[in-house]
């Protein structure tokens, strides 16, 4: 017993000795690669040379690039079998061995956005761009000891880092890569431009090993935007990408009328990062939501996942009589002043078409979503937008850079996956300041062979309120149970009075 306790109690002391703080961990891997102002003044990345699938040992050209913020592209091929792997700060997209195109989506792009994200900027920014480091230990990485951060992003995406003990390099990454993950072992420091750049890369990914041996890194060479970008499709000519978004303004009237007779829940879902670096979700609220008339009408039926009490949810009920009533009479007023209106119907009559007014339209292409034909292109701000006249949602809409999908027969949005490329001040900023890469994915379904509807959205932003107060907001909100119907006002009462 004696011998047992001592044991623990040596290991126990032994893990306390090497676990150090993330701080002084980070302090001592900036040191070891060349310096905090070193690793700062570092734009861009290229490197090339060759990789070798351990199994076969079947090996080809491996060509890598980097650019700041956000810009990745990865060429290999294995045995003359070429693929790509790219995020061009709008969207990620891949080409297979066959030549195919695809536009990544869900997990594999959210992944691949925080590793390019990551390859440019390492750990440097990770306070401003609201992400944490907690530690997690010690391990073995070959022979040696390493200290475990883990690197945990606004969106809860988690990439452990493996830094010497000894002389604080980094040794390896683990990245999440889809449905499964990717780990990279380096090694072969040596000295390029007051940095320390490895030149060995042992990568693991979907049950495959490779090896990366570079023959060359260059830092800070000059690296278009457009080496990025999607590839110019062949085949088939595209649609004018303009005009395809004037089909889809002049079509927004009969999809807010179609919108007008469906009901349907959404669950608002509240999540935040623990102190142990880990996405939790806080707490959740279920609504059924049904349209009049192009207004909103909503009720909450849950509370974190439990039903309301009865005296809840007849004041639930009585909120909901309350909403129509106004809309009534909103409708009303209209009626004996049509030229009336006011600025919240205003801005809930902007269009995708006039939002994309104050963007730069890129890349399109044809690509098979949700077992549909659809033209995909990337958006980003247009520098050349007239921001001071514009209204604030186009303004607000021109500091964002994404990609959009849409269904080319029934010229609907089928996703959008944005981000602000900028910050957007409210009040000249005195109000409030949405921060720079704050994001959201919307992801809609065809419902009943006629609509495109919510599924699933994705909401993570950073705003300071009256310049003091920060708040940050990490929800996801899912939308189902859509169902036909409509609605009628009698006693202030909302019924339905047509179901399937």
């Amino acid at each position: 017993m004696r011998f047992t306790f001592a044991f623990v109690l040596t290991f126990f002391l032994s893990f306390i000795s090497w676990a150090q703080s993330p701080a002084k961990v980070l302090k001592q891997a900036e040191k070891a690669l060349g310096g905090i102002k070193a690793l700062q003044a570092v734009h861009s990345i290229s490197k090339t040379g060759r990789i070798t699938r351990i199994s076969d040992g079947v090996s080809g050209q491996y060509r890598y690039k980097s650019a700041q913020p956000n810009l990745l592209s990865t060429i290999y091929d294995v045995g003359g079998e070429e693929q790509e792997i790219s995020f061009n700060g709008s969207s990620g997209w891949a080409r297979d061995p066959r030549g195919n195109l695809f536009t990544l989506t869900a997990a594999p792009s959210i992944h691949l956005q925080a590793k390019a994200a990551f390859s440019n900027n390492l750990w440097l920014n990770y306070k401003a761009d609201k992400s944490k480091i907690v530690s997690g230990g010690t391990a073995k990485v070959g022979t040696k000891t390493a200290n475990i951060l883990a690197l945990t992003t606004a969106k809860g995406i988690t990439i452990k880092l493996f830094f010497d003990a000894s002389s604080g390099l980094l040794l390896r990454e683990e990245l999440p890569n889809g449905d499964s993950s990717e780990t990279i072992d380096v090694d072969d420091y040596r000295d390029i431009s007051g940095t320390k750049q490895a030149f060995f890369n042992r990568v693991t990914i979907d049950g495959q090993t490779y090896e990366i041996r570079f023959d060359e890194i260059k830092i800070n060479r000059a690296i278009a935007k457009s080496e990025f970008d999607f590839p110019a499709p062949l085949g088939s000519p595209l649609p004018d990408i303009r005009a395809l978004l004037n089909e889809l303004q002049a079509n927004e009237d009969r999809v807010e009328d179609l919108l007008d007779t469906y009901s349907y829940i959404q669950k608002i879902i509240s999540r935040e990062v623990d102190k142990n670096g880990v996405l939790q979700e806080k707490s959740s609220e279920t609504y059924q939501l049904s349209f009049y008339k192009g207004y909103r009408i909503r009720r909450m039926i849950e509370k974190n996942g439990k039903p309301l009490s009865a005296d809840d949810q007849a004041g639930e009920d009585k909120k909901a009589a309350k909403q129509a009533a106004e809309i009534e009479k909103k409708i009303a007023e209209k009626e004996k002043d049509p030229k009336s209106s006011d600025s919240s119907e205003e801005d809930r009559k902007i269009s995708i078409a006039e939002m994309l007014r104050a963007s730069r339209l890129l890349n399109p292409r044809r690509e098979r979503f949700r077992s549909r034909d659809v033209i995909v292109f990337d958006f980003e701000p247009n520098p050349d937008f007239d921001y001071k006249n514009a209204k604030s949602m186009l303004k607000f809409f021109g500091k964002i850079a994404g990609v959009m999908w849409i269904d080319e027969q029934d010229k609907q949005v089928a996703r959008i996956d944005a981000h602000l490329a900028d910050s957007f001040n409210i009040g000249g900023g005195v109000l409030a300041k949405l921060k720079k890469g704050s994001s959201f994915t919307l992801d809609q379904d065809r419902i009943n062979d006629e609509i495109w509807l919510p599924s699933v959205a994705d909401i993570n932003l950073s705003l300071r309120v009256l310049m003091v107060k920060g708040i940050d907001l990490n929800q996801v909100l899912r939308a189902y149970d859509y169902r036909k119907f409509t609605t009628e006002v009698k006693n202030a009462e909302v019924k339905d009075v047509a179901k399937p």
